[in-house]
C-alpha cells in the first residue's frame, strides 16, 4: 500500500526539473541583479562617486577617461549602481557571466560594456567531455555560499546529471577540478596535489570571486589570490556566489551545449 501511494503521489506530482535549456530559464530573484554593464562613455571627467563604495576596489579609474569595473573581483553588491549619479553602471538581469579569459571579465573599454562570454572547449576535449564530464570539486578557504549553490545543481529542480556531468570523490576519477574559496596558504598545497593526481587531459574551473580574484581577502598575505596562482583556469564564472543558473550557464556553455542563443534571452523583470 506504501509503494502504491508513493507511486500516485510522484506521477501527481509530475516532472519536477527544469525545461532549461530546451525551455525558457527561470527567473532571477529580484535582489540577484544580474550581470552589470559599464558604459564608461557616460563617465564626466573627474566623476569618482562609484570608487569609494566598492569594498573590493573592483572599479578603477584607468589612464584614460571613465572607469574600469572588473567582475572577477566584484560582490555584486550594487552599492556602484546606487552611487552611480550618471547610470554608467546597470544591472542587467542576465544570468550569463562565464568566460574563458580573465581579461573578459574587465567592462568599460569601448565594446567592452558587457563580458565576452565563454567559449567551448576546442573539438577534440569538446569530443572527450561533451556528453560525460566528471568533476571534483575542492574547497580552498571558502565560505560555504559557492558550494552550497553547486550542491543545488544536484537536486530534483536542476538534475546536472542528466548533462553527463556528475562530481565525484576522487581527482583520479575526474575529468575537471571545481575550485571555490580564496587559495588560502593551508589549501595550497592540497589544491596543487588534487590537481597533480588528475589524468590528462584537464581543465579548471574557478566558481566565485573568491576563487578568482581573492574576493574580500585579496591581498591578504594568508591567501592566494584565487585558483589561477596555483592551476591553470579554463573558465571563470563571476559572483558571491553565483547563482546556480550562472554555473550551469558556464559548464553548458564551456562543453558546447548551449548553441541556439535565443533560448537564451534573459527572462523579463
Amino acid at each position: 500500500m506504501f509503494v502504491f501511494d508513493t507511486i500516485t503521489h510522484r506521477l501527481r506530482r509530475g516532472c519536477e526539473t527544469m525545461a532549461y535549456p530546451n525551455g525558457p530559464a527561470p527567473a532571477l530573484p529580484d535582489r540577484h541583479g544580474g550581470a552589470l554593464r559599464v558604459d564608461a562613455a557616460k563617465c564626466p571627467d573627474g566623476c569618482a562617486e562609484c570608487l569609494p563604495v566598492c569594498p573590493t576596489v573592483a572599479i578603477t579609474q584607468p589612464a584614460s577617461r571613465g572607469i574600469a569595473l572588473d567582475l572577477g573581483r566584484c560582490l555584486f553588491c550594487a552599492a556602484c549602481v546606487e552611487a552611480c549619479p550618471h547610470s554608467a553602471i546597470t544591472q542587467t538581469g542576465d544570468y550569463r557571466m562565464a568566460v574563458r579569459r580573465r581579461e573578459d571579465l574587465v567592462l568599460g573599454e569601448p565594446g567592452r560594456e558587457q563580458v565576452r562570454l565563454a567559449a567551448a572547449l576546442d573539438g577534440k576535449l569538446r569530443k572527450l567531455f561533451g556528453r560525460s564530464l566528471r568533476l571534483r570539486q575542492v574547497s580552498a578557504g571558502g565560505n560555504g555560499a559557492e558550494e552550497a549553490d553547486l550542491n543545488v545543481l544536484g537536486t530534483i529542480g536542476w538534475d546536472l546529471g542528466r548533462f553527463g556531468i556528475q562530481f565525484v570523490a576522487s581527482p583520479r576519477h575526474a575529468d575537471g577540478l571545481v575550485v571555490t574559496g580564496p587559495v588560502s596558504r593551508n589549501m595550497e598545497l592540497a589544491l596543487k596535489k588534487t590537481w597533480d593526481a588528475m589524468p590528462e587531459p584537464k581543465i579548471v574551473i574557478a566558481v566565485g570571486a573568491d576563487a578568482i580574484s581573492g574576493g574580500p581577502f585579496a591581498g591578504h598575505p594568508e591567501v592566494r589570490d584565487g585558483a589561477a596562482s596555483v592551476v591553470p583556469v579554463d573558465l571563470f564564472i563571476p559572483g558571491w556566489p553565483p547563482h546556480p543558473l550562472t554555473i550551469l550557464d558556464g559548464l553548458l556553455r564551456l562543453l558546447g551545449r548551449l548553441e541556439d542563443e535565443r533560448r537564451l534571452t534573459p527572462p523579463a523583470r
